[in-house]
Protein backbone atom coordinates (compact mmCIF):
# COMPACT_ATOMS: atom_id res chain seq x y z
CA UNK A 1 0.00 0.00 0.00
CA UNK A 2 1.32 3.52 -1.20
CA UNK A 3 1.35 5.96 1.57
CA UNK A 4 1.78 9.71 1.98
CA UNK A 5 4.62 10.77 4.21
CA UNK A 6 5.97 13.86 5.70
CA UNK A 7 9.18 14.79 6.41
CA UNK A 8 10.29 17.72 7.74
CA UNK A 9 14.22 18.56 7.21
CA UNK A 10 14.08 16.82 4.06
CA UNK A 11 16.77 18.93 1.92
CA UNK A 12 20.01 17.43 3.26
CA UNK A 13 20.96 14.47 6.22
CA UNK A 14 18.91 11.60 7.14
CA UNK A 15 15.76 13.41 5.95
CA UNK A 16 17.12 13.59 2.56
CA UNK A 17 18.56 9.81 2.16
CA UNK A 18 14.87 8.72 3.73
CA UNK A 19 12.86 10.82 1.40
CA UNK A 20 14.87 9.48 -2.18
CA UNK A 21 14.17 5.71 -0.72
CA UNK A 22 10.66 5.91 0.06
CA UNK A 23 9.90 8.14 -3.48
CA UNK A 24 11.81 4.84 -5.05
CA UNK A 25 9.84 2.93 -3.62
CA UNK A 26 6.70 4.51 -4.92
CA UNK A 27 5.34 6.92 -1.81
CA UNK A 28 4.06 10.56 -2.09
CA UNK A 29 6.44 12.34 0.09
CA UNK A 30 5.91 16.02 1.20
CA UNK A 31 9.38 17.32 1.64
CA UNK A 32 9.85 20.09 4.24
CA UNK A 33 12.72 23.01 3.85
CA UNK A 34 13.63 26.37 5.40
CA UNK A 35 15.79 27.20 1.90
CA UNK A 36 13.46 27.51 -1.02
CA UNK A 37 16.83 26.99 -3.52
CA UNK A 38 17.47 23.55 -1.52
CA UNK A 39 13.74 23.02 -1.85
CA UNK A 40 13.75 23.67 -5.04
CA UNK A 41 16.68 21.52 -6.13
CA UNK A 42 15.80 18.79 -4.02
CA UNK A 43 12.28 18.59 -5.75
CA UNK A 44 14.05 18.00 -8.88
CA UNK A 45 15.94 15.57 -7.68
CA UNK A 46 13.32 13.22 -6.28
CA UNK A 47 10.83 14.20 -9.30
CA UNK A 48 14.26 12.49 -11.63
CA UNK A 49 13.95 8.80 -9.47
CA UNK A 50 12.45 6.40 -11.88
CA UNK A 51 9.13 5.23 -10.82
CA UNK A 52 8.26 7.41 -8.04
CA UNK A 53 5.29 9.39 -7.34
CA UNK A 54 4.99 13.51 -7.94
CA UNK A 55 7.15 15.05 -4.98
CA UNK A 56 5.14 17.67 -2.91
CA UNK A 57 7.58 20.93 -1.25
CA UNK A 58 6.61 22.72 1.55
CA UNK A 59 8.73 25.88 3.10
CA UNK A 60 8.73 27.06 6.72
CA UNK A 61 11.49 27.86 8.85
CA UNK A 62 10.89 25.79 12.43
CA UNK A 63 12.37 28.61 14.51
CA UNK A 64 9.63 30.83 13.89
CA UNK A 65 5.99 29.24 15.65
CA UNK A 66 3.93 31.26 13.04
CA UNK A 67 5.50 29.60 10.27
CA UNK A 68 4.88 26.51 11.82
CA UNK A 69 1.57 27.04 11.82
CA UNK A 70 1.00 28.16 8.70
CA UNK A 71 2.93 25.17 7.10
CA UNK A 72 0.80 23.02 9.11
CA UNK A 73 -2.66 24.79 7.63
CA UNK A 74 -1.29 24.62 4.36
CA UNK A 75 -0.72 20.77 4.69
CA UNK A 76 -4.47 20.39 5.43
CA UNK A 77 -5.78 22.70 2.93
CA UNK A 78 -3.82 20.44 0.30
CA UNK A 79 -3.77 16.89 2.11
CA UNK A 80 -6.62 14.77 3.40
CA UNK A 81 -5.11 12.55 5.12
CA UNK A 82 -1.55 11.66 6.24
CA UNK A 83 0.04 7.79 6.98
CA UNK A 84 3.39 9.21 8.09
CA UNK A 85 4.53 12.34 9.96
CA UNK A 86 9.03 12.18 10.38
CA UNK A 87 9.38 15.03 12.90
CA UNK A 88 12.85 14.89 11.58
CA UNK A 89 13.80 18.50 11.33
CA UNK A 90 16.69 19.35 13.93
CA UNK A 91 19.23 21.89 15.23
CA UNK A 92 22.51 21.57 17.62
CA UNK A 93 25.02 24.40 16.78
CA UNK A 94 23.75 27.52 15.03
CA UNK A 95 25.09 31.62 14.67
CA UNK A 96 21.94 32.36 15.69
CA UNK A 97 20.48 30.25 18.98
CA UNK A 98 18.14 32.53 19.80
CA UNK A 99 15.16 33.50 18.02
CA UNK A 100 13.23 36.90 17.52
CA UNK A 101 11.28 36.05 21.09
CA UNK A 102 14.62 35.08 23.01
CA UNK A 103 14.01 31.37 22.73
CA UNK A 104 16.79 28.90 22.48
CA UNK A 105 16.07 27.39 18.83
CA UNK A 106 17.19 24.40 19.99
CA UNK A 107 14.41 24.04 22.14
CA UNK A 108 11.97 25.92 19.06
CA UNK A 109 13.13 23.79 16.28
CA UNK A 110 13.61 20.27 17.88
CA UNK A 111 10.21 20.12 20.49
CA UNK A 112 8.06 22.87 20.26
CA UNK A 113 7.69 22.99 16.40
CA UNK A 114 7.16 19.25 16.16
CA UNK A 115 4.51 19.41 19.03
CA UNK A 116 2.66 22.00 17.27
CA UNK A 117 2.92 20.55 13.58
CA UNK A 118 1.87 17.34 15.09
CA UNK A 119 -1.30 18.96 17.26
CA UNK A 120 -2.62 20.70 14.15
CA UNK A 121 -2.05 17.74 11.68
CA UNK A 122 -3.97 15.07 14.08
CA UNK A 123 -6.97 15.44 12.19
CA UNK A 124 -5.49 13.76 9.07
CA UNK A 125 -3.64 11.00 10.95
CA UNK A 126 -6.06 7.87 11.45
CA UNK A 127 -5.07 5.10 13.97
CA UNK A 128 -3.27 3.13 10.93
CA UNK A 129 -1.13 6.50 10.35
CA UNK A 130 2.53 6.55 12.66
CA UNK A 131 4.55 9.60 13.64
CA UNK A 132 8.24 9.27 14.17
CA UNK A 133 10.00 11.60 15.93
CA UNK A 134 13.38 12.26 15.83
CA UNK A 135 15.29 11.68 19.31
CA UNK A 136 18.99 11.29 20.19
CA UNK A 137 21.44 9.34 22.46
CA UNK A 138 21.82 12.59 24.03
CA UNK A 139 19.45 13.49 26.20
CA UNK A 140 19.73 15.31 29.08
CA UNK A 141 17.15 16.72 31.84
CA UNK A 142 15.14 19.56 30.86
CA UNK A 143 15.11 22.78 32.49
CA UNK A 144 11.47 24.19 31.98
CA UNK A 145 13.03 27.38 32.58
CA UNK A 146 15.69 26.65 29.34
CA UNK A 147 12.52 25.46 27.37
CA UNK A 148 10.59 29.28 28.36
CA UNK A 149 13.49 31.28 27.35
CA UNK A 150 13.63 32.96 30.87
CA UNK A 151 17.36 30.83 31.13
CA UNK A 152 20.19 30.10 28.48
CA UNK A 153 22.05 27.03 28.28
CA UNK A 154 25.64 27.70 27.71
CA UNK A 155 26.58 24.43 25.86
CA UNK A 156 25.25 23.85 22.50
CA UNK A 157 25.42 20.08 22.98
CA UNK A 158 23.35 20.60 26.52
CA UNK A 159 20.90 22.18 25.07
CA UNK A 160 20.67 19.87 22.37
CA UNK A 161 20.55 17.00 24.30
CA UNK A 162 17.50 18.27 26.47
CA UNK A 163 15.69 19.36 23.56
CA UNK A 164 15.64 15.24 22.75
CA UNK A 165 14.36 14.25 26.06
CA UNK A 166 12.19 16.83 25.61
CA UNK A 167 10.79 15.40 21.85
CA UNK A 168 10.85 11.70 23.66
CA UNK A 169 8.82 13.05 26.84
CA UNK A 170 6.03 14.38 24.97
CA UNK A 171 6.02 11.75 22.40
CA UNK A 172 5.41 9.42 25.40
CA UNK A 173 2.67 11.56 26.75
CA UNK A 174 1.09 12.42 23.65
CA UNK A 175 0.85 8.20 23.06
CA UNK A 176 -0.81 7.88 25.84
CA UNK A 177 -3.27 10.98 25.61
CA UNK A 178 -4.33 9.84 22.37
CA UNK A 179 -4.73 5.72 23.00
CA UNK A 180 -6.11 4.09 21.36
CA UNK A 181 -8.10 6.11 18.79
CA UNK A 182 -4.84 8.04 17.96
CA UNK A 183 -2.15 7.10 15.27
CA UNK A 184 0.84 5.33 16.47
CA UNK A 185 3.98 8.15 18.04
CA UNK A 186 7.22 6.84 18.55
CA UNK A 187 10.85 8.46 19.15
CA UNK A 188 13.80 6.94 17.67
CA UNK A 189 17.34 7.44 17.99
CA UNK A 190 18.43 6.97 14.26
CA UNK A 191 22.00 6.25 15.46
CA UNK A 192 25.39 8.18 16.86
CA UNK A 193 27.30 10.58 14.68
CA UNK A 194 26.17 9.70 11.69
CA UNK A 195 27.43 11.51 8.60
CA UNK A 196 25.38 14.32 8.66
CA UNK A 197 25.75 18.16 8.32
CA UNK A 198 24.79 18.66 11.93
CA UNK A 199 27.73 16.29 13.15
CA UNK A 200 30.20 17.34 10.38
CA UNK A 201 29.80 21.07 12.44
CA UNK A 202 29.09 20.24 15.69
CA UNK A 203 32.13 17.49 16.26
CA UNK A 204 33.73 18.20 13.57
CA UNK A 205 33.98 14.49 12.13
CA UNK A 206 32.93 13.04 9.19
CA UNK A 207 30.54 10.41 10.79
CA UNK A 208 29.11 7.15 10.42
CA UNK A 209 27.02 5.63 7.51
CA UNK A 210 23.99 7.64 7.53
CA UNK A 211 22.10 5.08 6.06
CA UNK A 212 21.73 3.56 9.26
CA UNK A 213 19.49 6.30 10.16
CA UNK A 214 17.26 6.39 6.97
CA UNK A 215 17.17 2.83 7.00
CA UNK A 216 15.57 2.78 10.56
CA UNK A 217 13.33 5.46 9.63
CA UNK A 218 12.05 3.32 6.36
CA UNK A 219 11.20 0.66 8.95
CA UNK A 220 9.66 3.05 11.71
CA UNK A 221 8.01 4.21 8.08
CA UNK A 222 6.47 0.71 6.86
CA UNK A 223 7.53 -2.36 8.46
CA UNK A 224 5.04 -4.60 10.62
CA UNK A 225 7.25 -4.74 13.68
CA UNK A 226 6.35 -1.12 14.85
CA UNK A 227 2.97 -1.88 15.04
CA UNK A 228 1.40 -1.61 18.03
CA UNK A 229 4.98 0.14 19.60
CA UNK A 230 3.14 3.60 20.28
CA UNK A 231 4.67 5.35 23.10
CA UNK A 232 7.68 3.92 22.63
CA UNK A 233 11.80 4.54 22.16
CA UNK A 234 13.89 2.69 19.66
CA UNK A 235 17.70 2.58 20.11
CA UNK A 236 19.44 2.16 16.77
CA UNK A 237 22.66 2.00 18.53
CA UNK A 238 21.45 -1.13 19.75
CA UNK A 239 19.14 -2.01 17.41
CA UNK A 240 16.40 -2.69 19.51
CA UNK A 241 13.43 -0.78 21.51
CA UNK A 242 15.16 0.43 24.66
CA UNK A 243 14.57 2.72 27.50
CA UNK A 244 15.26 6.48 27.24
CA UNK A 245 16.57 8.91 29.89
CA UNK A 246 14.15 8.05 33.16
CA UNK A 247 12.62 11.59 33.15
CA UNK A 248 11.00 10.15 30.09
CA UNK A 249 9.01 7.14 31.41
CA UNK A 250 8.30 10.06 34.97
CA UNK A 251 4.62 10.50 33.97
CA UNK A 252 4.63 13.56 36.18
CA UNK A 253 7.18 14.64 34.64
CA UNK A 254 5.82 14.27 31.17
CA UNK A 255 3.07 16.25 31.82
CA UNK A 256 4.88 19.14 33.17
CA UNK A 257 6.83 19.29 30.24
CA UNK A 258 3.73 19.76 28.05
CA UNK A 259 2.08 21.93 29.79
CA UNK A 260 4.74 24.50 29.87
CA UNK A 261 4.84 23.61 25.86
CA UNK A 262 1.06 24.13 25.50
CA UNK A 263 1.52 27.06 27.77
CA UNK A 264 4.34 28.69 25.40
CA UNK A 265 2.62 27.99 22.12
CA UNK A 266 -0.50 29.70 23.68
CA UNK A 267 1.26 32.48 24.16
CA UNK A 268 3.44 32.83 20.78
CA UNK A 269 -0.40 33.15 19.34
CA UNK A 270 -3.10 35.39 18.97
CA UNK A 271 -5.18 32.53 19.69
CA UNK A 272 -4.73 30.02 22.19
CA UNK A 273 -4.05 26.75 20.46
CA UNK A 274 -5.38 24.40 23.61
CA UNK A 275 -8.11 25.49 25.55
CA UNK A 276 -8.56 22.56 27.52
CA UNK A 277 -6.09 21.64 30.45
CA UNK A 278 -4.58 18.22 30.41
CA UNK A 279 -6.67 15.72 32.70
Amino acid sequence: MKKTILITGATDGIGLHTAKALVALGHAVLIHGRSPEKLAQVEKTLNAIPNGTQVKPYRADLSNLSQVATFASVVKANHSRLDVIINNAGVLKTNTPFNADGMDVRFVVNTLAPYLLTQKLLPLLDTTARVINLSSAAQAPVDLDALRGKKRVSEDLNAYAQSKLAITMWSFFMAQQLSPKGPMIVAINPGSLLATKMVTEGFGIAGKDINMGSDILIRACLSDEFNHTSGEYFDNDSGQFAAPHGDALDAKKNQQLVECIQDLLNKSRDEPIFTKKIP
